[in-house]
């Protein structure tokens, strides 16, 4: 039996997706939030949401998660709207998946699943391509089958390429195994490429900012919006993927490097959390952490805190760190909303910055703020003559020039921040200029 490849010309498959309510699961939101969080996911993959119900979950049954008589009802349902797949906004055991699809006749899918299976989408750097496979694979191989979720009710495959159906378990074994570490071979030496290409930019004195957040809380629109790029961002779940490094402009000149990363989202598979660990290095790094929230959401109290619960993961002390939180999405509250808000960001620790990324209103303060946290450097005095144009201009390139006098000779003294990096930089190639602490 040979596996199918996806056909994004066929009509889109019909779905029904399903939020399991357990008791004490919801309560840092509403059960309706998830539930449309998972037919956002299910929109993601172009499926035709035909219903999406919450099913109250008193204990989880090992078999099917559900009892006897919601797998029944949940049955008909899928009967009576002839679905193609079912969404089930819940992590399943490969049994669990295995004896729904049997019960329902219809193609189960997971929260897990989902995701994974947008991020192979969505990937487009080699990077991002392999750790995407990586994770599906590690994710796969507790099932012990080739069984990728490309929506069709036959299984088989592994992304889009064709192969083999189900076939001895320790065929499948040997076959998972064999691919996870060529995927591991071939990522190191991606990953070295990037260690090279970072370790190259902190040669080079440039604050380095980073953007994170939930998913959909407007990161690219802001980034887009601070750097003039036209990276994409539209109104969806995981837009963006790869990581995106540019040149950011702060105040008075000084330059930075802004990048924008992965969204997160609530209860990220701990695969994706380890395969992606290389490329959210970039946050490790940065001098500063922006976290960017939709404030205009009910649920961005419950979202920043599923955001800190993965940086925790990854390593990121927020407490330790220069983190800014950027309340987004000013535009779309209510005005009798806004000034509460706005007092509610003044008073947060540390204060907040309540911007628009659609309006750029607020970008200015948040510009200003980061580069306050950047300048943690003392002022330094240097004393230039008419023949220290290169010096000059170094200076005016890598530091924040805060005050110049011109000498009547051609000359100038200038006031100048540099970090500690650079200032050993200009000391190393300008050896004549003259330095004083300010």
């Amino acid at each position: 039996m040979t596996s199918k490849s996806i056909d994004r010309e066929a009509p889109p498959q019909g779905a029904l997706v399903i939020h399991p309510q357990r008791d004490g699961r919801d309560s840092a939101r509403s059960s309706q939030a998830r539930l449309d969080e998972a037919v956002g996911l299910a929109l993601a993959l172009d499926l035709e949401i035909r219903d999406a119900i919450i099913a109250p979950l008193r204990k989880r049954t090992p078999a099917t998660l559900f009892g006897s008589g919601k797998v029944d009802e949940i049955g008909a349902l899928c009967a009576q709207l002839d679905v193609d797949v079912a969404v089930v906004d819940d992590a399943l055991t490969p049994v669990q998946q295995r004896n729904l699809e049997k019960a329902w006749q219809v193609k189960v899918m997971d929260r897990t699943g989902m995701i994974l299976e947008i991020f192979a989408r969505r990937a487009r750097t080699r990077e991002g391509i392999l750790q995407v496979e990586l994770a599906r694979l590690s994710y796969e191989r507790s099932r012990l089958v080739r069984t990728w979720t490309h929506l069709e009710r036959q299984r088989g495959g592994f992304g889009v390429m064709g192969g083999p159906g189900e076939t001895q378990i320790e065929t499948d074994r040997r076959l998972l195994a064999e691919k996870i570490g060529k995927l591991k071979r071939e990522l190191v030496e991606v990953r070295r490429t990037r260690n090279l290409q970072r370790g190259a930019r902190q040669r080079h004195p440039f604050p380095a900012v980073a953007l994170v957040g939930y998913t959909n809380a407007g990161k690219s629109t802001l980034f887009n919006r601070l750097t003039k790029a036209d990276v994409m961002a539209a109104d969806m779940l995981f837009a963006t993927l790869d990581p995106t490094l540019r040149m950011l402009d702060l105040p008075d000149g000084r330059p930075a490097i802004l990048s924008d990363t992965v969204g997160f989202i609530s209860d990220l598979p701990h695969e994706l959390v380890e395969s992606f660990r290389a490329t959210l290095e970039e946050v490790k790094e940065a001098d500063v952490i922006l976290h960017v929230r939709d404030i205009a959401s009910e649920e961005s109290e419950a979202e920043a805190e599923d955001v800190r619960t993965v940086l925790d993961r990854l390593g990121v002390d927020v407490e330790e760190r220069n983190v800014i939180e950027v309340w987004n999405k000013a535009d779309l509250l209510e005005p009798e909303d806004r000034e509460q808000i706005a007092g509610d960001a003044r008073r947060h620790h540390p204060p907040a910055v309540m911007v628009s990324a659609v309006s750029g209103e607020g970008c200015d303060t948040l510009l200003a703020t980061i580069a306050r946290l950047v300048d943690d450097a003392p002022p330094v005095s240097v004393k230039l003559t008419a023949a220290d144009g290169a010096a000059m201009a170094w200076l005016y390139r890598h530091g924040r020039v805060l005050d110049r006098v011109d000498d009547e000779d051609g000359g100038a003294r200038i006031a100048v921040r540099l970090n500690a990096q650079a200032l050993g930089q200009f000391e190393q190639q300008f050896p004549k200029a003259e330095l004083t602490p300010l």
